[in-house]
């Protein structure tokens, strides 16, 4: 089975993914990973390798072949990415969501930066995808309809997310 998880920055999709594949005892796989992987190579932080990016689809399209890859190759694989569902063809595709300030805290937290920083990183970073996505592959990413289940994450912690997604498997 393959199941693909997605979402805003700081709605905690990779962190439920690695509790997810961890209880289903599946392989994990994160497209930001490989993004981060990829501005290293480049030496750039994530915000700079967004803007180099803009300019430049060969990185999209590495990143969406790199992921679509690991799944042709995986009986079962959690893969979390923002466009994964796009390019995979996963059995259950989820989104999560959560508001911008509990966002900018979580990634604060995770990054060791001040809660504005955060917030304006991630306001930069999203309208930056959102571009891109639709220059380069004609995606809407406010568009939900690909998605099987959308939760909003504000409200639980990663044990409860996975135990709604867990309880969905049960019933497709």
């Amino acid at each position: 089975m393959i199941i693909t998880i997605g979402g805003v920055a700081g709605s905690g999709t990779t962190t439920a993914a690695k509790v997810l594949s961890e209880k289903l005892n599946y392989p994990f796989a994160s497209a930001g990973g490989i993004f981060r992987e990829m501005a290293r190579e480049y030496g750039m932080d994530v915000v700079e390798f967004n803007k180099f990016a803009e300019n430049n689809t060969d990185i999209d399209i590495e990143i969406d072949n790199r992921q679509a890859k690991l799944a042709e190759n995986s009986e079962n694989l959690v893969i979390e990415g923002r466009l994964s569902a796009y390019f995979i063809d996963a059995d259950l595709k989820i989104w999560f969501s959560a508001p911008l300030d509990v966002r900018a805290e979580r990634v604060c937290n995770r990054e060791d930066k001040s809660v504005q920083q955060a917030r304006d990183e991630i306001l930069a970073r999203e309208e930056s995808e959102a571009l891109r996505y639709k220059d380069i592959h004609g995606i809407d990413i406010t568009d939900m309809d690909i998605y099987d289940l959308i939760i909003n994450t504000n409200t639980f912690d990663p044990e409860s997310i996975v135990e709604i997604i867990l309880t969905t498997l049960k019933v497709i």
